[in-house]
């Protein structure tokens, strides 16, 4: 093969590498995972960032995590929980996990109970909750 054949086909190679770093975009940042043991914490995000939060659960008994508390101003929750039982039988317990995303600059409380949604004047089984600061 010819010099120029080699030249030709390798320019458009290394410009598409140096275009392709230049024009992609900026790294999304990362999420933050919390679980149990933050409890009481404070956690600042950024925007972009996502929030998630994963505590144990056992949907199998009636029993759930629901928000009780946040400003939907600072911060909202995105879809459902999800839940990873920790093995294939059957009403074993696992984690659920809560997603979250930032609205606006500010800081609210994320409270969190865990209960049974159609018992009511009944105290949850646990509460959980962190402070969320949105850079």
């Amino acid at each position: 093969m010819e010099m120029r054949g080699v030249f030709a086909l390798a320019v458009p190679a290394l410009l598409l590498v140096v275009l392709g770093t230049a024009c992609s975009p900026p790294q999304r940042a990362r999420a933050v995972s919390l679980d149990a043991r933050d409890a009481g914490r404070r956690v600042e995000l950024e925007k972009g960032q996502t929030l998630d939060i994963s505590l144990p659960s056992n949907p199998t008994t009636g029993y759930g995590w629901e928000v009780e508390e946040l400003d939907h101003r600072v911060l909202r929750q995105v879809g459902e929980s999800e839940f990873k039982p920790q093995s294939n039988l059957v009403g074993a317990p696992g984690v659920e996990i809560l997603h979250f995303q930032p609205v606006g600059a500010g800081q609210t409380t994320l409270k969190l109970v865990y209960h049974r949604s159609w018992e009511k004047g009944v105290e949850p089984l646990e509460t959980y909750s962190v402070e969320v600061v949105l850079r």
